[in-house]
């Protein structure tokens, strides 16, 4: 079935594993073109959804016999023998591996199917939703309170997570671009979260380059590809000798159009095309932050909007670097999370709301009675490294569940959601693991 070619890195069979890539639930997937498993590494690992298809290559979310999960990165096999977009994703991963805000490769085999074609694939970090995905979620979100009959604006998300993204986005591109590498694919999809490292991660880097040593033509998705980019692609097209003179800059002019959509909730796709835009961005840039309803102090909201409008400079000169970037006031300022960012983003801890009584805080026997019974039900879902139900403010009364990993605590929240305790009805959303571990517990959250 498959041979390896290298060693996975030792992480893989963690328990703290079983995050998902980009989305839980599979697609409408032909079954008859998905292969059912792979050997990889001497162990049979079953094939469970397809969770992406490109023009080169599928992704499939894959799980041993230990529990373990996964993601393979499977290449479609090269007519000419090549396997060029294998060998240079490969290449790349192996070199920039050991960043937390990078998807971690485990190793790399070849699958050979029944039918004897012989497929290179990658054994990735299997990651949770994507920025794409956050969108959308929360968009569904806010037409879902809209009464019937009513219309609403799109809602973009809390500062809380457009600052948690943003930063982790900018230290991994700062890393990226010190080792001397451009992304050049920069997007909404290739931004996820990793619910156990409780962090966003860059993933797909098919069409990366060294800087100076451009390989590619076309380069970046349209809708966040730099002016630069643009120029180069219609040159190519035109069959016209090509530079091939983008750098590290087309990173940021892409993660710019990112932030703006995560705070309007606006794709700008179209926008970006318009004459307006490309005469002066930043007017527009102006327009969708005047115009946004957030409810946010004004001075944060300021930051946000320079260092946006710093990297929409249609001279990717003045653009600055990703470590110029994180110095901006904008991530000196702290932000509390919604209860929408806790209901997206998965984490280890579960947050259990509605349950718990004064009455039941005071009475010593009857509070222990409510800890053993809380133990017991949650320990159905998942191993249960802790359990706090605090007495007094902050977090009086809400039950704070940490799992093992997040695999346990997103199943935990899927089956305990709308359940009843004691005739009420369970609310279960997720905790930020590093807020917990630090004691810090959310009072109320906006």
């Amino acid at each position: 079935m498959a041979h390896c070619s290298s060693d996975p890195s030792g992480k893989l069979h963690r328990s703290d594993t079983s995050s998902v890539l980009i989305s839980g639930s599979p697609g409408n997937v032909d079954q008859a073109m998905k292969p059912v498993l792979f050997e990889i590494f001497g162990e049979i690992w079953n094939v469970q959804a397809r969770l992406g298809q490109g023009v080169s290559a599928s992704v499939y979310r894959v799980s041993s016999g230990r529990a373990s999960t996964a993601a393979v990165k499977e290449f479609q096999a090269d007519s000419q023998g090549g396997d060029y977009g294998y060998h240079k994703e490969r290449s790349v991963l192996e070199d920039i591996q050991g960043h937390k805000n990078i998807v971690t490769l485990y190793g790399v085999f070849t699958n050979h199917s029944h039918a004897g074609v012989a497929t290179r694939c990658l054994l990735l970090e299997l990651l949770d939703v994507s920025v794409s995905e956050l969108l959308v979620r929360v968009n569904a979100q806010s037409q879902a309170a809209v009464p019937q009959g009513g219309g609403s604006l799109p809602q973009g998300h809390s500062m809380w997570l457009v600052q948690h993204c943003a930063r982790d986005v900018l230290e991994a591109l700062a890393f990226l671009h010190r080792e001397g590498y451009v992304h050049a694919d920069l997007k909404p999809r290739n931004v996820l979260w990793s619910a156990d490292d409780e962090c966003f991660k860059l993933i797909d880097f098919g069409l990366s380059f060294k800087e100076g040593n451009q390989d590619v033509k076309y380069i970046q998705t349209d809708g966040y590809r730099a002016p630069e980019a643009e120029r180069q692609n219609a040159l190519a097209q035109a069959g016209l000798e090509v530079e091939g003179d983008c750098s590290a800059a087309v990173d940021l002019w892409s993660l710019g159009i990112i932030l703006l959509e995560m705070y309007s909730g606006i794709k700008l796709k179209d926008t970006v095309r318009t004459p307006e835009w490309k005469c002066n961005s930043a007017v527009i840039v102006d327009h969708i932050f005047a115009s946004n309803s957030v409810m946010c102090p004004a001075i944060p909201v300021y930051h946000l909007r320079d260092l946006i409008k710093s990297m929409l400079h249609n001279d990717p000169k003045h653009r600055g670097t990703a470590e110029a970037a994180l110095l901006n006031p904008f991530f000196s300022i702290p932000f509390a999370p919604h209860i929408e960012d806790l209901v997206l983003l998965p984490s280890p801890v579960l947050r259990l709301l509605n349950l718990i009584d004064d009455s039941h805080l005071h009475n010593e026997e009857e509070y222990e009675d409510i800890l053993e019974d809380m133990k017991e039900e949650c320990q159905k879902y998942g191993s249960v490294v802790s359990l706090l139900i605090p007495k007094e403010n902050p977090g009086k009364g809400q039950v704070f569940v940490e799992y093992a990993n997040a695999g346990d605590s997103k199943e935990a929240q899927r089956l305990l959601t709308g359940r009843t305790f004691d005739g009420k009805f369970v609310v279960a959303t997720f905790y930020p693991l590093s807020a917990y571990k630090r004691g810090y517990l959310y009072q109320t959250v906006q």
